[in-house]
């Protein structure tokens, strides 16, 4: 059964059908014919034969006379699935011979360990014919940190976050996209930002969080009651990170014990001289120690 990653990454490009071509063209050096429209077209590359051959999405390049010029078959990857070496040739020929133009096969996956077993050639048995499938993985995917980027292909800035969001760089891109998608309209807005959301690291999302309360953008459901509940939590969590980073700071070990009796207050004005004592005990367990008479 598809995954919820799997099913977002495939309606990233339903939606954007031009950002498969822009991809192969930009990231993968890959020549394109000229084409006026991109346009999603049936999947289904099923035939007399029993087997189900469905492909995630199939993509038409057409011309001016919107005659077909480029079928791009796209597969999102995200685990091994060995039957997919057989299948994926299916896919390239019985394309081709539907739509009697050039086809190539476009392999996305945002998994990092998933991009050498996608890109393995595939040999058919055929003299001459292997397939060698075009990979589309985390490194090719762009950091895309410009609002004016966000705004102008908001399914890439969901795709940058869904690949590059748990790195450093996933605040910028979070925050890239909800300046630059925000007031676009005929976008799935709400989804996308559940998305992005979904994809950072837990600082880059609380700081996300603290951005979106700040401009009153409630468009997701999602974003709405997590914003109710979480700005409290986000306060408490700060101040015990703060603490321990003091501690940490100062060289001062902490034992897992310590370590969780801090995180798991929610007392804030505990918190707060808790704070205050990092900075001049001489070991970490003194923080809980009474006050001196």
């Amino acid at each position: 059964m598809p995954s919820l990653d799997h099913e977002a990454l495939v309606d990233l490009f339903r939606n954007r059908p031009t950002l498969a071509a822009e991809l192969l063209r930009a990231v993968l050096r890959r020549p394109l014919p000229r084409y006026r429209e991109a346009r999603i077209t049936s999947a289904d590359l099923s035939e007399v034969l029993p087997a189900d051959r469905r492909a995630d999405l199939l993509i038409l390049l057409t011309n001016a006379q919107q005659k077909p010029v480029l079928a791009i078959v796209l597969e999102i990857q995200l685990h091994p699935d060995r039957a997919k070496r057989y299948v994926w040739p299916v896919y390239v020929t019985h394309t081709r011979a539907r739509h009697q133009c050039p086809t190539r096969l476009v392999v996305v996956t945002i998994n990092p360990r998933m991009v050498r077993w996608c890109s393995r050639p595939i040999p058919t048995g055929h003299a001459g014919f292997t397939l060698e499938p075009l990979v589309l993985g985390p490194s090719c995917v762009p950091v895309v940190t410009d609002p004016a980027q966000a705004r102008a292909s908001p399914e890439l800035a969901v795709l940058s976050a869904m690949t590059h969001g748990k790195s450093a760089a996933g605040l910028a891109i979070a925050g890239a996209f909800l300046e630059g998608a925000a007031a676009l309209e005929d976008t799935p807005y709400g989804d996308y930002l559940d998305l992005v959301l979904s994809s950072l690291n837990e600082a880059a999302r609380r700081r996300l969080q603290a951005m979106l309360t700040a401009k009153r953008e409630y468009r997701s459901e999602y974003f709405r009651n997590l914003v109710a509940e979480g700005v409290a939590e986000g306060q408490w969590k700060a101040k015990s990170e703060a603490v321990l980073s003091v501690l940490d700071t100062r060289g001062l070990d902490v034992s897992a014990e310590v370590r969780e009796r801090i995180l798991a207050s929610k007392d804030l004005a505990e918190l707060e001289q808790w704070l205050r004592r990092a900075v001049v005990v001489s070991s970490a367990e003194e923080l809980f120690a009474p006050p001196a008479s």
